[in-house]
């Protein structure tokens, strides 16, 4: 099995070769002596590398009007954009995790179609360009969107790559080599049996992109391409599978899987009749051939031998890399401002309500008009209302986590102070990102808020210690008031999550009287009236030997389910962080 840092340099040649059919890799790692010695060796590749800051302007990726060129000579002069710029090389993306949708669309768009469109002017070029991701995010932070990973073959982790092992450096290709290798590069067709065999690993890994064995397919060729191979052998489909396969694995393959990749029937013998014409073309060596089931069996072995280390620990919390997190921040939803946040494309518009003029995109749009509205040499530029363009800001809302705490008698007193537990390792997490948490405790025949929203973990500490335990299971209280909670949170621009640790025992109505088929009815009924408002919700089933009851409620509620029988404060922090963020 290789190790990151000989992934990476084995990613620089294949990049060389084919920058654009590999679609990128996606970097995860921090600022580091190694990851810029990396990039140091991409700028030597001889390609064009273009570094694309995540709060780049529409008109500086996509192409627009030269401004100034344009006053000055009277007369509409094209800027090119930077992914234009790029055609046949990189794209560098520094903090690619905080890439905002819109620019994000932009830029696969670009990199999907091969040519870019500069709307302000009407012009298109060509944009055939692959992408680093360079990946900064944290642990407990939203990482590269989905949709931007799933199109970049290459997945490497460098975060565990030292000063030593940066010193290895791999040479690069000189020109000739280049062309030579892609050349070579044209001719290489894969067999039927090989693209089967990429397919089926890759479903039996749980991968259900198909852009997924596309990438492994061309990063075959590339390789063989490299080694001077006009036929795909074992070695290039093991390092496609360990290189683009294995680090999108959602599960680990199971018996059924590797035994239905067996055919049924042997393969029938070589006919007689076909032995003159072989023996006619003893000249020409044939491809290398394998039966199909050792050729599966050797590539998943490759991808099993290189699964990421923390898949069983993902598969347990139920976060499938394939549904990964989408976008950037946390998960408060934005809200459109015209004085603070992240900046937007402007748009036309007068400055009026507090709206201020964006300058530039205002003599932009006057530019070309000049020589209709001066009548004189050195006249003054000319600018009407309808040029007028204003500033348009985007800022992430905050949000609360409402922990709904299963205090009855059915809730041990160790897995209440587990829960306790959780929710002050999630206060420490959140003050930096500006999210609060809120506590619900339901006992008896009450719920109450324990503790409104805040971010002071001393608060919380003192709120929780006198949390006692005992009584009945009023489910449906404890819905009814998560659900008014959430509307009073939303209605202050909070994004509201409800996480619900019980069992699903309710035994306690509505009205605070026993009966347990009714309870389960108004619990059922509360939970449809959660689900109407779309808010977010994870139910933890805090059950010994879960009956099915809590189950039931989360699908009712719309929410994820967690079985957890045995709590523990770090693992129930990781299981809400992980519903938060998604």
């Amino acid at each position: 099995m290789r190790d990151a840092w000989d992934l990476a340099q084995l990613a620089l040649l294949l990049l060389q070769v084919d920058p654009h059919g590999l679609g990128g890799v996606w970097l995860k790692a921090g600022y580091s002596p190694a990851r810029q010695t990396w990039l140091a060796q991409l700028h030597a590749l001889g390609l064009p590398v273009m570094r694309m800051p995540h709060h780049i302007d529409q008109e500086r990726m996509l192409g627009g009007i030269d401004l100034s060129v344009t006053l000055a000579k009277g007369r509409v002069v094209e800027q090119i954009g930077l992914l234009a710029q790029a055609n046949k090389g990189m794209v560098v993306v520094p903090m690619s995790e905080k890439l905002s949708p819109q620019t994000l669309a932009m830029l696969l768009q670009a990199h999907d179609q091969g040519q870019v469109h500069a709307l302000a002017i009407g012009a298109t070029h060509a944009s055939r360009f692959g992408l680093v991701a360079l990946d900064e995010s944290q642990e407990d932070e939203p990482g590269v969107a989905s949709k931007l990973k799933e199109r970049l073959a290459l997945w490497i982790e460098m975060d565990t790559v030292d000063i030593a092992m940066s010193q290895e450096k791999i040479e690069a290709l000189s020109a000739q080599e280049l062309a030579e290798v892609r050349s070579v590069l044209v001719k290489i067709q894969a067999t039927e049996a090989q693209m089967r065999a990429l397919c089926e690993v890759a479903f039996a890994l749980g991968i259900d992109s198909m852009r997924a064995p596309l990438l492994a397919l061309r990063l075959a060729c590339v390789h063989a391409a490299i080694h001077d191979r006009e036929f795909l052998e074992e070695e290039d489909l093991r390092i496609a599978a360990q290189m683009v396969l294995s680090p999108r694995a959602t599960r680990i393959p199971s018996n059924q899987d590797t035994e239905s990749a067996q055919p049924s029937e042997p393969p029938p013998p070589p006919d007689a009749s076909n032995t003159d014409q072989d023996a006619a073309h003893e000249d020409t060596p044939p491809p290398p051939t394998t039966e199909p089931a050792s050729l599966e069996d050797t590539i998943l072995a490759a991808a099993l031998a290189s699964l990421p280390p923390k898949l069983l620990d993902q598969l347990l919390l139920g976060a499938s890399q394939s549904k990964s997190q989408s976008s950037s921040g946390n998960s408060g939803q934005a809200q459109m401002s015209r004085q603070r946040g992240r900046p937007l494309s402007p748009r036309l518009g007068r400055p009026t309500s507090g709206a201020r003029l964006h300058l530039l995109a205002t003599l932009r749009a006057a530019a070309p008009k000049q020589k209709l509205r001066t009548k004189h040499a050195g006249q003054k530029i000319a600018i009407r209302s309808e040029d007028f363009y204003i500033q348009r800001f985007a800022h992430k809302a905050a949000s609360c986590i409402i922990v709904a705490m299963d205090a009855s008698g059915s809730a041990a007193l160790a897995r209440l102070a587990e829960a306790k537990g959780a929710v002050e390792i999630l206060l420490q997490q959140s003050y930096a990102r500006r999210d609060s948490v809120c506590v619900i405790a339901f006992r008896g025949a009450q719920a109450q808020t324990l503790l409104p929203a805040t971010r002071s973990l001393v608060r919380a500490k003192k709120a929780l210690a006198g949390l006692p335990g005992g009584g009945g299971t009023p489910i449906a209280l404890a819905l009814k008031h998560a659900t008014e909670q959430a509307q009073a949170l939303q209605r202050q621009g909070i994004t509201p999550l409800l996480v619900m640790l019980s069992d699903g025992k309710a035994n306690v109505t509505i009205d605070g009287v026993g009966g347990r088929t009714q309870a389960q009815a108004d619990a059922l009924q509360c939970a449809k009236q959660w689900a109407t408002h779309g808010f977010t919700s994870l139910w933890i089933d805090t059950a010994l030997q879960p009956t099915g009851q809590a189950k039931e409620l989360a699908n009712v509620m719309q929410a994820r389910y967690l079985p957890m029988p045995y709590v523990a404060s770090q693992r129930l922090a990781d299981a809400m962080q992980f519903a938060h963020r998604n």
